[in-house]
């Protein structure tokens, strides 16, 4: 039996990562034991330094611990919540990532490490200032992963 490619997918605490992940295993795993990919799903779990930012001074050092606790508890959770969506659409040989640092580093770092040929990520669908100033995690994945990219867009609700 053939090997099968790797296809990872990024999820953060988002609606629109967990309808990436769903989108891909609708249309990727609808039959799992058939399906050419092997899933790798991947969280990238921010510093605790970079969650507080430019916050400096006594108190910044004393509250490095809560956060790292809190941080700890949300990546739990996407983390849960991304075994479940797996579960009911059938989809129970995953693997299940958390790594720390930014997502655009993790995301990529993720596709070399498990020779990925698909990256699968949701997009916020920022406009041109917020996603200057925010940065994009698709776009830079899109720009610098080593592997296609699949930018999935949660459809607008129409009125």
């Amino acid at each position: 039996m053939a090997e099968k490619s790797v296809m990872v997918v990024g999820v953060d605490d988002s609606d629109l990562s967990y309808y990436a992940l769903e989108w891909a295993l609708e249309h990727f795993f609808k039959e799992p034991l058939q399906s050419p990919f092997e899933l790798v799903i991947v969280h990238a779990q921010p510093l605790a330094s970079t969650a507080i930012g430019v916050a400096v001074g006594p108190g910044a050092i004393e509250v490095l611990p809560h956060i790292e606790h809190d941080l700890k508890k949300i990546s739990a959770r996407v983390s849960q919540k991304a075994k479940e969506i797996c579960e009911a659409k059938s989809v129970n040989d995953v693997s299940l990532e958390v790594a720390d640092g930014d997502a655009r580093n993790v995301l990529c770092e993720a596709v070399e490490k498990h020779h990925a040929s698909v990256l699968v990520v949701g997009s916020h669908g920022y406009g041109a200032i917020k996603r200057a100033v925010l940065g994009s995690v698709s776009d830079y994945c899109a720009h610098h992963a080593h592997c296609n990219v699949m930018i999935v867009k949660k459809p607008k609700a129409k009125h």
